[in-house]
């Protein structure tokens, strides 16, 4: 099959090449080409922003697109409206935050969407005209502009279209951070703050089985929605930390901190604790970590061995970053005074 993806140089996209090319498939990248990566040989690269060199896809033909970066409506809108009648499916990959409300377990696809009003449309819109905006950027409109991209390509290609809702990506090249930040901690040893309760349950996606999981999808023309994360209520916060401690073969302990000290201490949660959700705090959010991904799962989804990912996201960040400064989790000297105020409170 012929592939075209756009993106395909950052984690996600970089692992779509690396699984299609692998399974055989004729791969094309678009994008800005402000991002390297060891693109596979006989990958074809043809630099563009899509705000503006769409033309350059014109009169080419592809058994399928993926989207890997849309965020603004009106930028999928165009991708699609070009792309119509040059592939037979287009991929979107969106986010379980197009989901409107959190305050259940279990939501399934059929959950209702986001919606942004037209001034929050208009400001997302007016972010950055150039193209070069992060989804940070958008903040709380993240969702909203996702749900947003998802009617557009519903409306221009009805049923051709194949949206992916994942949940917390995780593994090697993730420059957010949040996983590895457990991963590398962890490995590092001594005494680690735990946040919350140590069966606090947590959800997420390795990017390799993601982007599998997607071609095989692709291969197979499916359309549709699809939740895409981990099993609900399989694995807890004590359960990743100490597979992290195993595979790497760490002596790290753990010191479980109260949710109410934490915030009476202004911890970030996700951001300097990544996959603390407060339950206390964040009742609206509850459902987070428990969304349903039965129906990816009834086709074809699959998942390595939690080990596995520890393993290979070690291993990338040793090798690939091991000077660099993490973008997500604790400052060292916070965290050894937070552990400090926790022990006199005791």
């Amino acid at each position: 099959m012929k592939l075209l993806i756009l993106g395909g140089t950052r984690f996600v996209g970089r692992h779509l090449v690396t699984a299609a090319v692998g399974r055989g498939h004729e791969v094309t990248l678009f994008n800005r080409g402000q991002h390297t990566s060891d693109t596979p040989v006989g990958v074809e690269k043809i630099v563009g922003d899509r705000d503006h060199d769409l033309d350059k896809l014109q009169g080419r033909r592809w058994d399928a697109v993926v989207d890997t970066c849309g965020y603004l409506p009106r930028t999928v809108k165009a991708s699609a409206e070009t792309l119509s009648s040059s592939v037979n499916t287009y991929v979107f990959v969106s986010s379980l935050s197009a989901y409107a409300d959190f305050s259940q377990l279990g939501i399934d696809e059929s959950a209702a969407l986001a919606t942004l009003t037209s001034e929050q449309l208009a400001a997302a819109n007016a972010i950055d005209p150039s193209g070069q905006a992060s989804a940070a950027s958008y903040g709380e409109m993240y969702g909203g502009l996702k749900a947003l991209c998802e009617q557009e390509l519903s409306e221009v290609l009805t049923d051709r279209v194949l949206i992916i809702r994942p949940g917390l990506i995780v593994g090697p090249y993730d420059y957010t951070d949040r996983f590895t930040y457990w991963v590398k901690r962890v490995a590092s040893g001594g005494e680690v703050l735990a946040p919350g309760r140590p069966d606090h349950y947590v959800q997420f996606i390795d990017a390799r089985d993601l982007a599998e999981w997607t071609v095989a999808m692709i291969e197979r023309r499916e359309a549709g929605i699809y939740n895409a994360n981990g099993f609900a209520h399989e694995l807890t916060m004590e359960g990743l930390l100490n597979e992290c401690k195993m595979t790497s073969n760490s002596d790290a302990s753990f010191s479980w901190i109260s949710e109410d000290f934490l915030l009476s201490e202004q911890v970030a949660a996700w951001s300097e604790l990544p996959l603390w959700m407060p339950e206390e705090a964040a009742p609206d959010l509850k459902g987070f970590m428990f969304v349903s991904s039965s129906k990816a799962v009834a086709a074809g989804l699959t998942f390595r061995p939690l080990s596995m990912t520890i393993k290979d996201t070690l291993s990338w960040w040793e090798t690939d970053c091991p000077d660099q400064a993490l973008k997500a989790g604790l400052d060292q000297d916070k965290e050894k005074e937070l552990l400090r105020k926790w022990r006199e409170k005791q």
